[in-house]
């Protein structure tokens, strides 16, 4: 097998030659944000909204921004270096930390590191069976709405949901209300409605979850995590999974998994996915 190239900076190098500093903050205190994109024949689903995304989170975070085109020039070269590699299905993460500098909290004013991978991609099930998880997410953390590399509560509630055979567990916000999943966000079925909860509830803005709104239309509003036991239907969206029906909730069976709803949206989905690679 080709062995895969990996972008750092400003180059490719191949993967088993490429290094960071021990002292790169990303490593040290997670002091950074990433993006990770579907890619199919060797096209990045939906780059321009992964990379404005990057630019929100990097500003956010007070880091240093590196020019957009050369983030984007660096993932069209490596995505033609590895085209023989990953041939089909692959999954990109574009990385950007502050740079090397102090093992405390304090940034020392390094040069930022960029790097992008391109590795194979989950293959997820047909349906998803997820769980709720005791800890909350704090809607009024600064890092908010930011899609950061501190991913230690995303680590831990994900390792509880696979020990129970679930694909992925579901935080409440402080509020008590449904926020997010450890790498998805969702949506429910009551009724006549699609719901899912805002931003303000301190879910991050998903490029699929905006993507849903925008081609099928939803209701965003703030609602309790009861709301997970009365729903007729129950849905999770990401960049790799794209929309995953939920067919049980902490082992209790969802009433349709797909349901009319969720079946109708991703026949949406796939038909406007098809149309354009960069909506």
């Amino acid at each position: 097998m080709t062995q895969p190239q990996v972008w750092l900076t400003d180059h490719l190098v191949p993967a088993d030659q490429a290094r960071v500093s021990v002292l790169d903050r990303g490593f040290s205190v997670g002091d950074g944000v990433f993006e990770t994109l579907k890619v199919t024949d060797g096209a990045a689903f939906a780059l321009t909204r992964h990379l404005n995304r990057l630019v929100q989170s990097a500003h956010g975070m007070g880091l240093q921004i590196p020019a957009v085109e050369l983030v984007r020039d660096g993932v069209e070269q490596l995505l033609a270096a590895n085209a023989q590699v990953f041939p089909e299905l692959s999954r990109l993460r574009i990385q950007l930390t502050a740079g090397s500098g102090l093992a405390g909290s304090e940034r020392s004013g390094g040069e930022p590191t960029l790097v992008i991978t391109q590795t194979a991609a989950t293959v997820w099930p047909e349906t998803s069976a997820v769980i709720t998880v005791p800890w909350t997410r704090n809607e009024h953390s600064p890092i908010a709405g930011f899609k950061t590399t501190s991913y230690a509560d995303n680590v831990v509630a994900l390792a509880r949901a696979n020990a129970v055979g679930a694909t992925e567990a579901l935080f409440a916000n402080t509020q008590g209300d449904l926020c997010e999943g450890t790498g998805s966000n969702v949506f429910v079925v009551v009724g006549d409605r699609l719901i899912t909860p805002p931003l303000s509830s301190g879910c991050l803005p998903g490029i699929t979850r905006a993507l849903v709104l925008e081609w099928i239309g939803a209701e965003e509003t703030a609602v309790p995590m009861s709301v997970l036991r009365e729903a007729d239907e129950v849905f999770i969206t990401s960049s790799t999974r794209d929309i995953s029906p939920v067919h049980s909730i902490d082992g209790q069976l969802v009433t349709h998994a797909p349901g009319p709803v969720t079946s109708a949206a991703q026949k949406v989905f796939a038909m406007r996915m098809s149309q354009t690679l960069d909506p």
